[in-house]
C-alpha cells in the first residue's frame, strides 16, 4: 500500500499536476492540503475519474483538506479537530480505509512569532496531541499525515540562520512536534532516511530556493506502532516539484506491506 502526503497549494490551479501524480504513481491513497477550494468548486468529477473516491473539508480560498482512497470510499472519521468548537479552519480530516486510520493535517504556519498566529499555532498542537493518544489507544494502524509547518531538527533546513527567526523553526514548535512523536509515534521519513541531511520537502518559490536546493522538511507522516511495524519505504517524490507550475510541497511518499 502506498500512502502520499501532498500539499497542493491550490487544488484548482494544480489539478493537471495532481491528476498526472495520480496516473504516475498510482498511490492507494493521498492526503492533500491546501486545498484553498469552496465546496462547491472542488473538482469531484475529475478524481473520480482518475479512479479515486473522497472525503474533504474544505473553506473558500484558505487550508482545506482531503483523504483520497483508490477505488473505494474512505469511511470518515473526524472533520475538523476537536478541542475547540470556535475554530472554523479548515485543517483535519480523518479517515478509516480497510481498517486504516488515516488523517490529513494542514498545521497552521504561526507566523509572525510573538503574534496570536503563533499562539494559535502551539494550541493547536495541543489539540493535535490529544486526538493522537486518542488513535494511539485504539491500538490499530495509522498515519497521521500532512504539512506540519514544523522543521524538526537542524539538519531539517538549509539555513538554520534564514529560518531563526520563522515560527516554523521555534524551540517551541519543535517542541510541542516532539511532544506528539514521543506518544509513540514514527517520524517515516527520517526513519528510513536516518543520514540524510538533505532531506526536503519544500522549496520556496522565491530566491532561487528550488534549483539551489534551499529547502526544509515540513511534510511528515507518522506511524502508530502497528503502522510502523509494516513500513516497507518512504521517499520524497522531487520530481513533481520540479513540474512547471508546480506546488511549493514536493509529495511524500510511504510504503505500507
Amino acid at each position: 500500500m502506498k500512502l502520499v502526503t501532498y500539499n497542493l497549494n491550490g487544488i484548482r490551479a494544480r489539478l493537471q499536476r495532481l491528476l498526472e501524480y495520480l496516473d504516475r504513481e498510482q498511490p492507494d491513497i493521498v492526503c492533500l492540503q491546501e486545498l484553498k477550494c469552496a465546496d462547491d468548486a472542488l473538482p469531484i468529477g475529475e478524481i473520480e475519474g482518475a479512479g479515486y473516491h473522497a472525503v474533504w473539508h474544505v473553506q473558500k480560498g484558505f487550508n482545506g483538506v482531503a483523504i483520497l482512497a483508490k477505488g473505494k470510499q474512505p469511511e470518515l472519521r473526524q472533520l475538523g479537530l476537536p478541542g475547540d468548537p470556535d475554530d472554523s479552519h479548515s485543517r483535519y480530516i480523518e479517515a478509516d480505509i480497510d481498517g486504516l486510520v488515516v488523517a490529513s493535517i494542514y498545521l497552521p504556519n504561526g507566523n509572525p512569532i510573538g503574534t496570536e498566529k503563533f499562539d494559535y499555532k502551539l494550541k493547536w498542537m495541543d489539540r493535535l496531541r490529544e486526538r493522537a493518544a486518542s488513535i494511539l489507544a485504539e491500538e490499530r494502524p495509522a498515519v497521521l499525515a500532512g504539512d506540519y509547518n514544523v522543521i524538526p531538527e537542524d539538519r531539517d533546513t538549509f539555513s538554520r540562520r534564514a529560518m531563526a527567526n520563522n515560527a516554523l523553526f521555534q524551540p517551541e514548535s519543535q517542541a510541542a512536534f516532539r511532544r506528539i512523536v514521543n506518544q509513540g509515534w514514527t517520524d517515516a521519513l527520517r526513519l528510513l532516511h536516518p543520514d540524510d541531511d538533505r532531506l526536503y520537502t519544500f522549496w520556496d518559490y522565491t530566491a532561487g530556493a528550488w534549483p539551489r536546493d534551499a529547502g526544509f522538511r515540513i511534510d511528515h507522516l507518522l506511524c502508530s506502532p502497528q503502522a510502523a511495524d509494516r513500513l516497507r519505504g518512504a521517499e520524497v517524490h522531487k520530481w513533481a516539484r520540479g513540474e512547471e507550475k508546480a506546488s511549493d510541497h514536493a509529495p511524500v511518499a510511504i510504503e505500507l506491506s
